[in-house]
């Protein structure tokens, strides 16, 4: 029943070339596409494509870019550096400070304080330099860069006792 087909045509539709309305017409041949199209085209066609700077927070900035895993790399490895040689200025300023007759114990403690506030405020410049669009923001450097000046502060006042 349903794979019996008919020879008929459909109600309302014609056979050959009747006045019936089909919906739509195939373009004459002598038609071409490009007809459609405006004649003239205007002048920021053949300009090159501008990308908007910067982010949403920022559209003067400068355009943002993906930090790389060789720049990340880099920078975690001068990070490194810097901790060690904070490691050994600690050790140096500890040894000063009891040398000045402060108690040994403070004068760890504000060692560490040292080395921490470097640590933070050298953290918060490696990743300026690496991409300062993206990691030069206030709630990124704001907090390394309190956290480390408030450290440096605390053992200058540490090692004072």
């Amino acid at each position: 029943m349903q794979n019996q087909q008919s020879s008929t045509p459909p109600s309302g539709a014609t056979s050959g070339t009747g006045s019936a309305d089909p919906g739509f017409k195939l373009p004459a041949q002598g038609q071409t596409p490009d007809e459609a199209m405006p004649k003239t085209t205007p002048d920021t066609a053949r300009q090159p494509v501008e990308i908007a700077p910067g982010g949403a927070t920022n559209p003067s900035a400068a355009p943002l870019r993906d930090t790389s895993a060789r720049d990340l790399a880099i920078s975690g490895a001068v990070f490194l550096v810097l901790l060690v040689i904070f490691f050994f200025v600690r050790n140096a300023y500890v040894h000063h400070l009891v040398v000045r007759r402060v108690s040994p114990s403070s004068a760890g403690s504000a060692g560490w304080l040292l080395f921490v506030g470097l640590g933070f405020l050298s953290l918060a410049a490696v990743l300026a330099i690496v991409n300062a669009a993206k990691y030069l923001t206030l709630a990124i450097t704001g907090p390394l860069v309190l956290v480390g000046v408030v450290t440096l502060v605390a053992a200058l006042f540490v090692g004072r006792r």
